[in-house]
């Protein structure tokens, strides 16, 4: 019963918190997006935490060589699913059972960095760093965990023994005539992890700077053609200004 009450006490906290317009999001540090080694730091982190449950089908490790990575150190530290570096990125857990242990399928993680992003909010980045810093103990969930992004999250905490415990600090106010919990944007620690807060903080900047790249690797070449197709017409569009001046001006 004590258990039952306290999840419906958080369960009406959050509900208050989300329409509130839920928490904000952090801004994903995008300086990590051009470090070599946050990227290759962050590939370690995906295979050997995401990777268990989630599957990236639609990237291959040998594409991992773009961001610097052999594929001797790829073969050695990254694939445990496979033995063949040209091989998709799939999870080690049986989708069947992961359903049965989690309530749904653990979705592909590819594309979740662009799938994530809200206008109001921010980049989909942005959504994935304020995310994996959000979780809390919460004994009533069938995980042990919950978050303050996501309530009510299937996914357990897998960064926990890194990151350590914590919970949110919540503080009462009065909307509208009704008492509402608003998180305040503070965290206690309840057991300090393997990693300093910034160590972790970014540790997590590195695991989405990974995703970002994974989910578009061409976005550097991408943005590079944008810029040189525009200084093409640029320079194309002041030679047709001039054309166009010296074919009209003896025309009266």
């Amino acid at each position: 019963m004590k258990k039952i009450l306290a999840s419906l006490m958080t369960a009406l906290s959050l509900s208050a918190f989300a329409s509130g317009g839920g928490v904000a999001w952090d801004r994903f540090p995008t300086e990590k997006m051009s470090d070599m080694a946050a990227l290759q730091n962050g590939a370690k982190l995906f295979a050997n935490y995401c990777l268990n449950c989630h599957s990236a089908a639609y990237h291959r490790f040998n594409r991992l060589q773009e961001i610097g990575l052999t594929k001797e150190q790829i073969k050695d530290n990254l694939m445990f699913t496979t033995d063949k570096v040209g091989e998709q990125m799939k999870s080690a857990i049986d989708p069947k059972e992961a359903k049965a242990w989690f309530g749904a399928t653990p979705p592909d993680l590819t594309l979740v960095a662009r799938s994530r992003a809200d206008g109001a909010k921010g980049t989909g980045a942005d959504y994935l760093y304020t995310l994996w810093r959000s979780y809390y103990r919460d004994d009533t969930k069938a995980t042990g965990w919950d978050n303050l992004v996501f309530p009510s999250i299937g996914m357990p905490h897998v960064l926990w023994e890194l990151q350590g415990e914590r919970k949110p600090v919540f503080e009462e106010r009065e909307e509208h005539g009704h008492k509402v919990h608003v998180f305040t944007g503070r965290w206690d620690v309840v057991k300090p992890g393997q990693m300093s807060a910034q160590q972790y903080d970014s540790a997590v900047g590195d695991l989405v700077a990974y995703l970002n790249w994974m989910a578009e690797p061409q976005q550097k070449q991408r943005f590079s053609l944008g810029v040189g197709v525009l200084v093409f017409l640029g320079i194309f569009a002041l030679f047709a200004w001039r054309l166009n001046a010296v074919y009209w001006k003896d025309v009266k």
